[in-house]
């Protein structure tokens, strides 16, 4: 039973729906019993259910605009780039620094865990763009390695 009340060209009415059943509903109108056939069938109002859109991964979804160096690209000079987002808590080398390939560079918590970022290209270190404490977000450069 679910009860409404209308205001229509200024007179009030207090409607109370009884039984809802295919296309016909029982209503009282200001007490008045009434017997109301539907012209289209009503339908249960259901819960929408969310739909979530395919996931893919920002890191390296374009060759042209690639967040992180592939392995077999040429090694050398570029940036380090955050994987995912997180906090910066550690840095294991400082600008001046020569770095080879894997060398771990910082230490990042993402989600409670901390990750090692090793160095994916040889060279020195020519900037550092966070220190620790400061949150990045995923394709966020780290460093820059000449």
């Amino acid at each position: 039973m679910k009860k409404f009340n209308f205001k229509i060209n200024g007179n009030r009415y207090e409607v109370v729906i009884d039984n809802l059943e295919e296309d016909v509903a029982h209503v009282q109108v200001n007490g008045t019993a009434y017997t109301v056939e539907l012209e289209k069938k009503s339908s249960v109002t259901k819960t929408p259910k969310i739909v979530r859109s395919v996931a893919v991964p920002s890191t390296d979804s374009s060759e042209t605009i690639a967040k992180t160096s592939h392995p077999a690209a040429p090694k050398g000079g570029g940036t380090i780039k955050s994987p995912l987002p997180g906090v910066i808590l550690k840095l294991h080398v400082k600008v001046g620094d020569t770095v080879s390939i894997s060398q771990e560079l910082l230490t990042l918590e993402a989600m409670k865990m901390e990750n090692s970022i090793p160095a994916d290209k040889t060279g020195v270190v020519e900037a550092i763009h966070f220190t620790p404490g400061d949150a990045v977000m995923e394709g966020d450069i780290l460093m820059t390695i000449k």
